[in-house]
């Protein structure tokens, strides 16, 4: 053999290297998430991320939907209405700033992700519970008789 043909050691061992670094991190990523039984996103047993933050003008809610200190989800309108207060109504985007997947549930004054548990605020969307680290982002609500109207 002459030295043209031989591969440098060199080489040979930064390419394993590279490979298993590779492999490593695949597995740790693999690790990142939990199956809550919904749909998932192909081969993670994640909830499917559900698309933009912004929807079209939505249809109206009654008032009534939305309990004192908690929320409700419109899946339709893709939004979170909130009652803070007795009379007082939020409105946020119902899509994590996280990883982009639905919020699931409003419980004990906090909007819940169902991805990887971050917690946003019922009265001004701010995360509480990571790893989200931006806020909900707010939708305008107004009241019309015992209608919530979303823009």
């Amino acid at each position: 053999m002459t030295a043209e043909d031989k591969t440098p050691r060199r080489s040979v061992l930064g390419g394993a290297g590279i490979a298993a670094a590779g492999v490593l991190g695949g597995a740790t990523l693999a690790g990142c998430g939990g199956s809550d039984g919904g749909a998932t996103a192909t081969g993670t047993g994640l909830p499917e991320p559900t698309g933009s933050a912004t929807s079209s003008t939505a249809a109206p809610v009654p008032a009534s939907k939305v309990p004192d200190g908690g929320g409700y989800i419109d899946t339709a309108a893709n939004v979170v209405l909130t009652q803070p207060a007795t009379g007082e109504f939020k409105a946020f985007s119902a899509v994590c700033t996280h990883q982009g997947c639905s919020v699931s549930s409003v419980e004990g004054q906090k909007i819940v992700c169902p991805c990887h548990g971050s917690e946003f605020s019922i009265r001004d969307g701010s995360v509480l519970n990571g790893p989200a680290t931006q806020p909900l982002a707010a939708r305008k609500v107004t009241r019309s008789g015992a209608n919530l109207i979303i823009s």
